[in-house]
């Protein structure tokens, strides 16, 4: 799995990483700061969930090679914008694939750690959200899993698949590419057909907006 495992956490780098260079060029940001959105963005979930599970230093800094790609794909966006725009909304499509390969990886890797089931899945979708809400918060932005339709509900799908197909001894390999197709296409489900968890105070809003009263008071009546 370990082979599987840096593939997995180095992809989900490098598509997090294009995210957070994508939003930072459309915020108009200058070349450092689309570098340093695109480290934040690749990198944060993954540094979370190290710190949590012991596994320090990080390998986010231990490991040049996640520097490395999270400054290519900040370059490539920065210099090459017009490329990467050509897909629709390459924010949420890069933001979904780094969401689903970032859960599956640090579920694994929380499993690896011997953390109980639950603990794993929580630990995965923490690993999954973490570079966009890093992202989003660096720009003053409400971040994405607390607004948007199904973001964290599609992390901890793809956690559960990895979580019950390990309880099940299924091949590793297999059960990760599950629960990160799964994680995907529900996230890009909800980006496409607007699903979403209930908005606070939605229940409470009224069908028709009232009507103010009018103002009865003939002319010359003393009010």
């Amino acid at each position: 799995m370990q082979p599987l495992l840096l593939a997995l956490d180095l992809l989900g780098t490098f598509v997090f990483a294009l995210s957070g260079a994508t939003a930072g060029v459309k915020h108009r940001l200058d070349l450092f700061g689309v570098l340093g959105l695109s480290f934040a963005a690749g990198n944060a979930g993954g540094i979370a969930r190290d710190l949590l599970i012991g596994a320090v230093p990080p390998a986010a800094i231990s490991d040049w090679r996640y520097l490395a790609v999270s400054l290519l794909a900040g370059i490539i966006t920065f210099w090459r914008h017009s490329i990467i725009e050509r897909l629709r909304s390459p924010v949420l499509l890069f933001d979904a694939a780094g969401l689903a390969l970032f859960a599956v990886a640090g579920t694994q890797k929380a499993l690896t750690f011997g953390l109980n089931p639950v603990m794993a899945v929580l630990l995965g979708m923490l690993t999954g959200i973490g570079g966009g809400m890093t992202r989003d918060v660096l720009l003053a932005e409400i971040p994405t899993v607390l607004r948007a339709d199904l973001y964290a509900v599609a992390a901890l799908a793809g956690a559960a698949v990895v979580v019950i197909g390990d309880a099940l001894r299924l091949p590793a390999a297999a059960v990760t590419i599950s629960g990160a197709v799964l994680c995907f296409a529900i996230r890009f489900m909800a980006i496409r057909s607007g699903w979403q968890l209930p908005i606070a105070g939605e229940a409470e809003r009224p069908a028709t907006p009232a009507r103010a009263p009018k103002d009865r008071r003939d002319d010359g009546a003393s009010p």
